[in-house]
């Protein structure tokens, strides 16, 4: 008789915090900002998350070595073009589909990914955040109330 093992889906999945961030800026913008206020040193990566062939998230990442942190900041949105032709009024124009990387949160602009975090994520991260002037909200999220965390797990 052969044993049977199942490995769970979330059986190798680091834990981590979440923020989610709402503003206007664009997101080299709003990292450099965080850099200012957290003291951080996010950077944009060479290659975009692909969620799919035609949708990526440009990501933002800081490897915090002495405190063993990765953070990593992501827009919550993208837009792909379209390639059927438009029958409309603006035959001329392209069009777009946006595309969210947690479709259940389309409100949040952005994502702060926290793994290891030592400390108090609502006192070391989401109050300085919050002193940004262009931020308007960021509140921490419970990432098991996510549909979508798989879209996260591989930042």
């Amino acid at each position: 008789m052969t044993a049977v093992h199942k490995i769970m889906g979330d059986f190798y999945e680091d834990p981590f915090d979440l923020v989610a961030v709402h503003s206007s800026l664009e997101d080299y913008e709003l990292a450099y900002f965080i850099n200012k206020r957290l003291k951080s040193k996010f950077r944009r990566t060479e290659n975009d998350f692909e969620l799919s062939p035609q949708v990526s998230f440009p990501i933002f990442e800081w490897r915090d070595e002495p405190n063993e942190m990765h953070w990593t900041l992501v827009t919550n949105s993208s837009l792909s073009e379209n390639n059927a032709p438009r029958t409309d009024l603006f035959k001329e124009e392209k069009a777009y589909t946006a595309h969210r990387l947690v479709p259940e949160r389309k409100e949040v602009d952005y994502f702060l990914k926290v793994e290891q975090m030592h400390g108090n994520v609502e006192a070391d991260v989401v109050k300085p955040l919050l002193s940004i002037p262009k931020i308007v909200t960021a509140y921490k999220i419970d990432v098991d109330s996510l549909k979508s965390k798989n879209n996260l797990i591989f930042l």
